[in-house]
C-alpha cells in the first residue's frame, strides 16, 4: 500500500442531500435497509460531488432511509466517474471499473484500472485507489494491472523577470497637481498721474 497526497473535498458536501438527477429507469423503494437500482446514464450529485455511470445501486441505512453507500458500475465505453471540488476550488476527478462511495464515512474506493486527477496537484493510478474526503488521506494498491503510480506537479511560481516573463511596468506614484496661480495682472491704479 502506498500513501498518496491528499485529495481533500469540499467539507460542506457531506451535509448536502443526495440527488439522483438523471437515470433512464429505476427499480426499488425508499425504505430502511433497502437497495434502489438506477440504470442508464446515471447522474448522482451531493453538493459539488458528481457520480456518473451506467448502473448505480443506492443502499439505505438499516435504521432509516439515509444513504449508507452507493456502488456505481459502467461499461468499457462509459466507466464510472467521480468528480468533486475542494475548498480551494481545485477539481478532483476519478475513473475506474467500479466506484464504491461510503456516504457515512465519506470514503470513495475506485477499483479496476483506477485513475485520479487532482487539479494543481497531480495524477495517480493503480488497481485500487481509496480516499477519505474528510481527512484527505489517500492510498493506492497495485494488482495484476501493474504498480501504483503518482505524478506530483511542482508548485506554480509567480511570474518574474528571472524565469523569463517580462517584468511588470513600474508603478508611478500619484502626483498632486501644482496649485493654480492666478494669471490675471493686478489692477492698475485709477489715481491720476502728474505730468
Amino acid at each position: 500500500m502506498l500513501l498518496l497526497q491528499p485529495a481533500l473535498a469540499k467539507q460542506d458536501d457531506r451535509n448536502q442531500p443526495i440527488h439522483v438527477v438523471h437515470a433512464d429507469s429505476m427499480d426499488g423503494y425508499n425504505e430502511p435497509n433497502s437497495v434502489s437500482t438506477f440504470t442508464g446514464s446515471v447522474l448522482i450529485t451531493q453538493g459539488t460531488m458528481k457520480l456518473t455511470g451506467q448502473v448505480a445501486k443506492i443502499f439505505t441505512a438499516k435504521e432509516d432511509t439515509s444513504v449508507d453507500h452507493i456502488i456505481v458500475t459502467g461499461t468499457a465505453q462509459k466507466r464510472p466517474h467521480i468528480e468533486q471540488i475542494d475548498d480551494n476550488g481545485n477539481l478532483m476527478t476519478g475513473d475506474a471499473d467500479q466506484l464504491y462511495y461510503d456516504n457515512v464515512n465519506s470514503i470513495a474506493i475506485l477499483t479496476g484500472h483506477a485513475v485520479v486527477h487532482q487539479q494543481n496537484k497531480g495524477d495517480s493510478s493503480g488497481a485500487k485507489l481509496t480516499y477519505n474526503t474528510n481527512t484527505g488521506y489517500m492510498a493506492g494498491e497495485s494488482g495484476n494491472e501493474g504498480p501504483v503510480s503518482m505524478t506530483f506537479l511542482p508548485k506554480q511560481k509567480p511570474i518574474t523577470p528571472k524565469n523569463g516573463a517580462p517584468a511588470p511596468a513600474p508603478v508611478k506614484p500619484a502626483t498632486k497637481p501644482a496649485p493654480h496661480s492666478p494669471t490675471t495682472p493686478a489692477p492698475a491704479s485709477s489715481a491720476p498721474t502728474k505730468g
